[in-house]
């Protein structure tokens, strides 16, 4: 008679099966991964979804980097961050909108660290606000175009919300990715802001997606949410069919709303990145801020419970590790940088080869 442990291995292998072969799982079957506890039942959790992170997205880790353009001052109230008017990180640095020169040497150092993708992050509600022909937002054009033009780099964005015009015009200055996280469920989005809607974050998404820009859009894990909420926005990020999936791990900033917030617990980490793998078997789940703070020794593990791609170099009000010690991470596990393929991409590929 099989053991507790050995009949979970077979049901999340049997899983993990149906999803390789092409079938996306139900909410209920989600939410009946939420109920594993036990460290070494997450392991077999861990496990299964590595298998499917295996088949579906290869061995290569996107990695990218960020620079922040424009800081403090911002007009909303997000709960997490300490760039907001209304609660201001001691800490935190206010400065307007750097320079072409400034974010163009930036843009040459992460990719001298090995970035792939370089993303353009400004505060504030958006673009959406300003005229699109604002100078601020012509300059962010100009600075696109140079760093496309001076380097090997792919610059993204994330300016905020934008409208379908805005949209067009940066598709058609070359940026291919864009940044726009609906941060968490619906349902509890109201708890963390309150200056505008979970339904405004959604409407960006659609008009990047409608102008054929690829959408960089996950959330914050750690906020106080439920396990039912972690599953609502996995599967809103299913629906709206984004590319890339940021998964933050709240690392609580003085002075925030959320500031005395208790830390994440790693184990309790490691098993939503693999729950989000999962759902979303082919999207690039990419480590973001707090990966540090949060994973401590277990680091490593989110790249073999999911995770195929991270942020490298500092974030946007913290500081990351080197560069270096990432691309050792990946090399001992056996993983390469790179850029990962996007949903369809490496199923594609080697549909090809067996042809």
């Amino acid at each position: 008679m099989p053991t507790p442990g050995e009949a979970l291995q077979k049901w999340l292998n049997t899983l993990a099966a149906r999803i390789i072969n092409g079938e996306l799982i139900s909410k209920e079957e989600a939410r009946s991964l939420t109920e594993i506890s036990a460290q070494e039942n997450i392991l077999l959790l861990c496990e299964a979804a590595d298998k499917i992170r295996q088949a579906c997205c290869g061995n290569t880790v996107d990695l990218c980097s960020i620079v922040n353009i424009k800081s403090g001052n911002c007009s909303e109230n997000c709960s997490f961050c300490a760039q907001s008017v209304h609660h201001p990180g001691k800490d935190s640095p206010i400065y307007g909108l750097k320079s072409k020169e400034e974010i163009l040497a930036q843009a040459k150092a992460a990719a001298a660290a090995g970035a792939k993708r370089f993303c353009l992050v400004s505060q504030g509600r958006g673009i959406k606000y300003n005229s699109p022909k604002s100078s601020e937002f012509e300059e962010i054009i100009a600075t696109v175009s140079e760093i496309i033009a001076q380097t090997q780099i792919k610059p993204c964005c994330a300016l905020g919300e934008v409208t379908p015009e805005q949209a067009q015009a940066l598709k058609e200055a070359g940026v291919t990715r864009y940044n726009h996280n609906l941060e968490t469920s619906e349902n509890h989005y109201p708890n963390i802001v309150t200056t505008h809607s979970w339904r405004d974050r959604v409407e960006t998404v659609k008009n990047i997606k409608a102008a054929g820009i690829q959408a960089c859009t996950g959330g914050i894990i750690g906020m106080g949410e439920s396990w039912s909420d972690r599953i609502d926005l996995a599967f809103a990020l299913r629906e709206l069919e984004v590319e890339s999936v940021p998964i933050n791990l709240l690392n609580p900033r003085k002075d925030t709303p959320l500031g005395e917030q208790s830390k994440l617990d790693p184990w309790e980490a490691l098993k939503a990145i693999a729950i989000f793998r999962f759902i979303l078997p082919q999207q690039i789940l990419r480590y973001a801020g707090g990966r540090e703070a949060i994973m401590g020794e277990l680091q490593s593990w989110g790249l073999k419970a999911g995770i195929n791609a991270m942020l490298i170099g500092h974030y946007l009000t913290t500081l990351g590790q080197p560069p270096e010690q990432d691309q050792a991470m990946l090399a001992s596990l056996g993983l390469e940088g790179g850029e990962a393929p996007i949903p369809g991409e490496y199923s594609a590929t080697h549909a090809s080869r067996n042809t």
